[in-house]
């Protein structure tokens, strides 16, 4: 049975700055008990070790999942879609925005940087000459079957994450700053007609309109989620060596198009969250005002101009901000490498309390390495996509209530003349994990070469 949505949180919240900080730091006994055998500090065993599991869909053993778990491979790039077009590459974000009955509605991102044009209608489409976008799959979650797919937006760039509303759309976000005219963008020359580094948003049942909320900023942009009871809107950035996390108050809930006014949070007595806490600090929460959230180039044509303005402001710094996650009335996000040993963070923004805590932050690259996107499982416990250097550490995580962090799947994508693919894959990245509402399935993109997994077996309360 699925538990309470509400008891789900209040696990994470429940967490005590010296639970977590011996867990995740590995000082308890039983920290020096994992390390004993063999784990790293603040590393659980979760459901067990990993093996090789083979594709119901092809065959391939493309995941190590630990024992009793399957998947399916579907939305491989370049395979033909339900309107004809070629399934576009680069994998990224993605949500579950509709369901009706066992009929799931995904919008998921793809994270093209300009190697060629538009892949949807003029309709949909923002700059004709740029390659990112969306695409909308419906799956079957009784079969465990894809439905359909098609295009839903285009022409943007680097669409790396997003967000569900709860009006029942997505958010895709730009993370690639651009002015307006010719610029040479991944690997053309390019006559840009619009500026980029925007939110777009994307309805369930059809497709975007393909306009900029320009009011929500113009930056380096990873996730946006919904706050359900306020209807403001949380957004990452994925910069270096700034970040900021951005509250956007729109003037209508649930009509983002007509405008509102962004906010970046300042922790009280915390100019800098970069670095030098610990697991379990919490700040009180104010948010200064951005001015000119479309002055997104800053005075060094660098596409900082808003995280400028913010630490102008009196505004708490971060570092590389991406994953976000909108839970009752919290909002979990990652620091990719943010911590004292540079590694990553997962924090936690309670809207109602106005306060802000460290929920977990890795000591080491054996532990975590570099935290992208994030979800929560109806369990208890958040999904993590690990996006490192390490090509060994490719994964996903699990992160319990307790603060105790295990591997839950690896990328073992080795090809041979498969869809025109060979060679060892195993370094791309995990993206766009969600779960089901029923708990039953957990999806999740694989960047590259492109393709979505649907995972189900023997979930655990407080794990996953």
């Amino acid at each position: 049975m699925r538990p309470d949505s509400v008891l789900a949180r209040r696990r994470f919240l429940a967490l005590s700055a010296s639970t977590v900080g011996a867990a995740a730091l590995g000082l308890s006994p039983f920290g020096r008990l994992l390390a004993q055998a063999g784990l790293p500090a603040g590393r659980i065993a979760g459901f067990g070790p990993l093996s090789p599991v083979a594709d119901a869909t092809t065959g391939l053993p493309l995941l190590k999942l630990p024992a009793g778990f399957s998947y399916r491979s579907f939305g491989w790039s370049t395979t033909p879609m339900s309107d004809g077009r070629p399934t576009p590459t680069r994998h990224d974000g993605m949500g579950i925005v509709h369901a009706e009955g066992t009929r799931l509605t995904l919008v998921r991102n793809h994270e093209c940087v300009g190697d060629g044009s538009s892949f949807a209608d003029a309709a949909m489409t923002y700059d004709p000459d740029v390659d990112g976008g969306t695409t909308t799959l419906v799956f079957d979650s009784s079969s465990g079957e894809l439905l359909s797919s098609k295009a839903s937006l285009s022409g943007t760039v680097q669409n790396c994450a997003g967000g569900v509303t709860p009006w029942q759309s997505w958010l895709s976000c730009e993370e690639e700053v651009l002015g307006r005219g010719r610029t040479t963008f991944g690997s053309r020359v390019v006559d840009l007609k619009h500026a980029h580094g925007f939110v777009f948003e994307v309805p369930f049942d059809g497709h975007s309109s393909a306009e900029p909320l320009v009011a929500m900023g113009q930056r380096e942009h990873e996730a946006a989620v919904v706050h359900a009871g306020s209807g403001d809107v949380f957004l990452t950035e994925d910069a270096d060596p700034f970040a900021g996390f951005y509250r956007f108050i729109p003037e209508v809930k649930g009509e983002l198009h007509r405008g509102g006014t962004l906010w970046m949070l300042k922790a009280e007595g915390a100019a800098d969250l970069r670095r030098g806490h610990r697991t379990g600090d919490r700040f009180k929460v104010s948010w200064v005002p951005i001015d000119h959230p479309e002055r997104g180039i800053g005075p060094e044509g660098k596409g900082d101009g808003n995280v400028r303005e913010g630490l102008a402001n009196g505004a708490s710094a971060f570092l590389r901000l991406e994953g976000c996650y909108a839970h009752s009335d919290t909002i979990y996000f990652t620091s990719t490498s943010g911590g004292d040993a540079g590694c990553g963070q997962v924090w936690a923004y309670d809207a109602k309390a106005s306060e802000l805590q460290l929920v977990f932050e890795s000591p080491a690259q054996e532990t975590l390495y570099y935290p992208d996107n994030l979800a929560m499982s109806p369990r208890g416990g958040l999904i993590l996509c690990q996006d490192s250097y390490r090509k060994e550490a490719q994964s996903l995580f699990g992160l319990t209530p307790q603060g105790g962090i295990f591997q839950f799947a690896k990328n073992n994508g080795i090809y041979e003349n498969f869809h025109g693919l060979t060679g060892d894959y195993t370094n791309s990245e995990f993206a766009g994990a969600c779960f089901s509402p029923d708990g039953r399935w957990l999806f999740v993109n694989v960047y590259n070469p492109g393709f979505t997994v649907a995972i189900t077996g023997p979930w655990k309360e407080g794990l996953l």
